[in-house]
């Protein structure tokens, strides 16, 4: 169940309090071993970028996670803004 008033915690928030910081991980080197440029962590970091199914696979592979850790935390995400969106339409 989704939260009604909260929004779910971003994906990118989870990268970086989560793994990064406990993990003494810099978004660069990160990239470097997604092999993946720099923007594309940072982005998702910030919040600007949503993680795809190939980010969620190369984040699980270098963080011992499982793609559908990143893509449920997305999906949720993309599921509570939707339902604002549509609630301030109507």
């Amino acid at each position: 169940m989704l939260p009604k008033e909260r929004p779910p915690t971003r994906p990118g928030e989870i990268l970086e309090e989560e793994f990064l910081k406990p993990l003494g991980l810099t978004q660069s080197e990160l990239a470097k071993r997604m092999n993946v440029p720099i923007q594309r962590v940072n982005t998702i970091v910030t919040g600007k970028r949503a993680v795809t199914a190939e980010t969620a696979i190369k984040l699980s592979r270098v963080l011992g996670t499982s793609p559908n850790f990143w893509m449920n935390l997305q999906t949720n995400f993309d599921l509570w803004t939707a339902a604002r969106v549509l609630a301030e339409a109507s």
